[in-house]
């Protein structure tokens, strides 16, 4: 428009709020990048762990489920392990945002680790799913949801910038009780109060880091067993190796800070690793406030040791990779002999943890229903999910009955059949099942074969679709030089 006249009252926030509105957006991405991306990812992960637990158990390879492979087992617990950081992460954020807060750091956090370890999870599910997750068509419900990942990973900071300049790069500023004073005073322009401001922040950064030197080595050396924690309990420990990966964690930053300075934002590998220990720790921190927040339930503790040990597992590795890949030899050593005194004594999740979370992955539970809470599972036949769901929980009544006939029918010679309707009708004739257990079967060997079968097109179809599209474009083409004239 020409002449146009704004009132400077019409300004977001009124006249004062002038020029500001760069900051004014900066604020609002932060808030925004807690909630779009996370939220997305994380549903997209509860969807795909609860499909994937039903299709593990009703997909059958050797007369067993699938699920029951100790292969299939590692995957599917790394899924739901997955998806209970990424849940916790988003739910206890989403809180903080409720309650006023402005979480710039945790913001990078959460679009960078959840967006990952969504792409992660949709990776899993689909290496699970097999040949069903790549042949796309109206059967296909995963095939759409792993295109799509890169999208989450690459929007609203691409994930290379986030981990390497921003989550470090802000998050060693903001979150240091120090050193935005120390700058604050040095850009005072009364300088006798700047000194006087610079002077008790600097003495109190030295004593911040003696402080957290002593507490490391010796929170190594005890492996933090003395450490207070808010309450006993199952989850003590890990509020321990917090407390001591947290004091390691704050020495490394404050001696690279001191012996690289300017040069360490520019060393986007080391920043890197310390943004990965810095994230450890948050996430690990809110997967225990999550637990709490939801009453601490006991058969939720494998979903929650699993997280909080490859959380602490990856943050000492992290750490580890930091101190040999650190440029000042001399002041690695040193670092090193306060952090892992004793080396690196921090262990991945065991095989045996995994196996029990995916125990309640392959049943109707409820910490299933926790960990997937959201997902949409009403039975139509337009909702996949739903359907698995169905038929994972007459899984419980079919399993039995096909153990049966497999053991008194086919290995005795009784029952001859190939294919499971003929082996449901030969085992009914010889009297190994009931007629209602019969039909228990063959309702659950059609649903099963339903939810197992991929789609598959016709020549002439794909054809017809194919030239349908030519045609269409042919008419959108036409129709912008129409309206161009």
């Amino acid at each position: 428009g020409k002449d146009v006249f704004v009132p400077l009252d019409f300004i977001i926030g009124g006249t004062k709020m002038a020029g500001q509105g760069w900051r004014m957006l900066v604020e609002q991405l932060s808030v925004g990048r807690c909630i779009s991306l996370p939220s997305s990812a994380t549903g997209g992960s509860k969807a795909a762990v609860f499909a994937t637990g039903a299709y593990a158990r009703i997909r059958r390879q050797f007369n067993v489920p699938i699920g029951s492979f100790e292969g299939v087992q590692e995957v599917l617990a790394r899924m739901a392990g997955h998806t209970y950081i990424m849940d916790a992460a988003r739910s206890v954020t989403a809180a903080a945002i409720d309650g006023g807060e402005r979480p710039s750091v945790p913001s990078g956090i959460l679009k960078y680790h959840l967006t990952e370890l969504g792409r992660m999870v949709a990776n899993d599910a689909m290496d699970i799913h097999g040949g069903k997750g790549i042949c796309l068509g109206p059967k296909n419900y995963l095939g759409r949801g792993y295109q799509i990942a890169p999208v989450a990973i690459t929007v609203e900071g691409a994930n290379l910038l986030t981990r390497s300049l921003i989550i470090f790069g802000q998050g060693a500023i903001r979150c240091h009780p120090f050193v935005l004073r120390e700058i604050e005073a040095a850009r005072d322009r009364d300088k006798q109060r700047g000194l006087q401001a610079f002077d008790a922040a600097l003495f109190g950064h030295i004593g911040f880091t003696l402080s957290n030197a002593a507490r490391s080595l010796v929170m190594a050396l005890t492996l933090a067993r003395f450490s207070r924690v808010p309450e006993s309990g199952p989850t003590e420990r890990y509020f321990q190796h917090i407390t001591r990966f947290s004091a390691s964690f704050a020495f490394a930053t404050d001696v690279a800070m001191l012996t690289l300075g300017g040069y360490l934002k520019r060393a986007e590998s080391l920043s890197g690793r310390l943004a990965d220990v810095l994230s450890c720790l948050y996430l690990s921190s809110v997967v225990l406030k999550h637990y709490e927040n939801q009453g601490r339930p006991e058969e939720d503790l494998p979903l929650v040791e699993w997280a909080c040990r490859s959380l602490l597992y990856k943050a000492q590795e992290q750490l580890h990779g930091f101190l040999r890949n650190f440029p000042n030899r001399l002041a690695a050593g040193v670092m090193r002999m306060f952090i892992f005194p004793r080396g690196r004594t921090y262990f991945a999740p065991s095989d045996k943890l995994g196996r029990d979370i995916v125990e309640s992955m392959l049943r109707a539970t409820d910490t299933r229903d926790r960990l997937t809470h959201g997902t949409y599972r009403t039975v139509q036949p337009s909702n996949p999910l739903g359907l698995l769901h169905e038929a994972m929980v007459l899984a419980e009544t079919a399993e039995p009955l096909q153990k049966r006939i497999r053991v008194e029918g086919v290995k005795t010679g009784r029952v001859t059949a190939l294919d499971p309707p003929g082996q449901i009708q030969q085992a009914l004739e010889v009297g190994l099942i009931t007629e209602s257990e019969a039909a228990t079967l063959r309702e659950y060997d059609r649903r099963v074969m339903e939810l197992v079968a991929v789609d598959d097109f016709d020549d002439r179809e794909l054809r017809a679709g194919a030239q349908e599209d030519t045609d269409r474009g042919f008419r959108e083409v036409a129709g912008a030089a129409v309206a161009g004239r």
